[in-house]
């Protein structure tokens, strides 16, 4: 399948307008909630680790307050979106408000779909590992309690930007199944989903800028809860592997769409182009989005939230 590339100044002042209205709209929640296209049904605890309470925002569409720019409310009715709240893996309601600011609960809940926004936990007392496994937790605690949303628990796609697009990928590389039998009533389903979205994501630990591994002392209890010290060289780049999903990307994988600007001054391009060639070689399916001049995050981000609600409709499509 070929790349799309987004010419970056299409339709900017009309959605750059949207963007800002959303942000105010956003920002004023208490005074303009009556306005938004969802309720919120916050800080449910979907799991307890190391004496952390880690929880899920669940924005549950009302089906008013419509805007037809956004598409139709028919479209993600009885589906769900799953969003990994992270950005330097953390998962704080900075990094919440922005996912809120993007437009992305707007667009998703104005076309129906239900999102729960998932928080996996934040460095320095969680590993990248420990935070991939709560995510798992989280799309379990999804699937068991969907049906009380009126979504079907087999309609799911998980999403996320940046660091929580990565956890997004080491999830879908991960996947777990379920135990019918295990007592843990979420312990019965697995986390696999039907597709998944990620935004300028990182991808590869080993191939960073010019192909040199990432500087590990960025976040010195990513890969090992006890820090690097005591660590060998050898013992961090296997971690760095470890923690690469373009490395353990296998057949069999959900349909992926990658978004990532080529101007990205956090996350290499190269981050979204290793996992788009991991997946194409493994016999996946997978649509890289390349947006001409984007940064890390760009202002009319909402017209790439439209494009991946596009694609997420289509994979979550009745009878696939």
């Amino acid at each position: 399948m070929p790349r799309l590339s987004v010419p970056f100044r299409s339709r900017r002042g009309l959605f750059g307008g949207i963007l800002f209205l959303g942000t105010l709209l956003t920002l004023a929640a208490p005074v303009y909630a009556q306005w938004l296209p969802y309720r919120v049904d916050k800080g449910i605890v979907y799991h307890k680790a190391k004496g952390i309470d880690l929880v899920v925002d669940v924005f549950v569409p009302t089906f008013e307050n419509l805007n037809p720019m956004f598409g139709s409310p028919e479209e993600g009715k009885g589906k769900g979106i799953i969003d990994v709240v992270s950005g330097g893996f953390k998962d704080s309601d900075d990094r919440l408000r922005e996912h809120e600011m993007a437009g992305l609960f707007m667009v998703m809940c104005n076309r129906g779909y239900t999102v729960f926004a998932v928080r996996p936990g934040s460095v320095p007392q969680f590993t990248d590992l420990e935070m991939t496994a709560n995510l798992q937790r989280g799309i379990r605690w999804v699937k068991e309690n969907a049906p009380k949303y009126g979504v079907d628990p087999e309609k799911l796609a998980l999403a996320g930007a940046s660091a929580g697009g990565h956890l997004a990928l080491m999830s879908m590389v991960n996947e777990e199944q379920g135990d019918p039998s295990a007592q843990d009533p979420l312990m019965r389903h697995g986390t696999r989903v039907k597709a998944v979205v990620a935004f300028f994501p990182p991808a590869d630990f080993l191939r960073w800028e010019n192909d040199q591994p990432v500087d590990y002392s960025r976040e010195p209890k990513l890969m090992f809860s006890d820090g690097l010290e005591g660590h060998s060289r050898e013992e961090q780049d296997a971690m760095a592997a470890r923690l690469s999903p373009a490395r353990h990307v296998k057949p069999g994988l959900p349909p992926l769409l990658l978004i990532h600007g080529d101007s990205d001054p956090i996350v290499p391009l190269n981050q979204s182009l290793y996992m788009e060639q991991a997946m194409r070689e493994a016999g996946n399916e997978v649509k890289l989005i390349i947006k001409p001049g984007g940064g890390h995050f760009w202002l009319t981000i909402i017209e790439e939230i439209m494009v991946a609600a596009d694609w997420v409709t289509q994979k979550l499509a009745d009878g696939k």
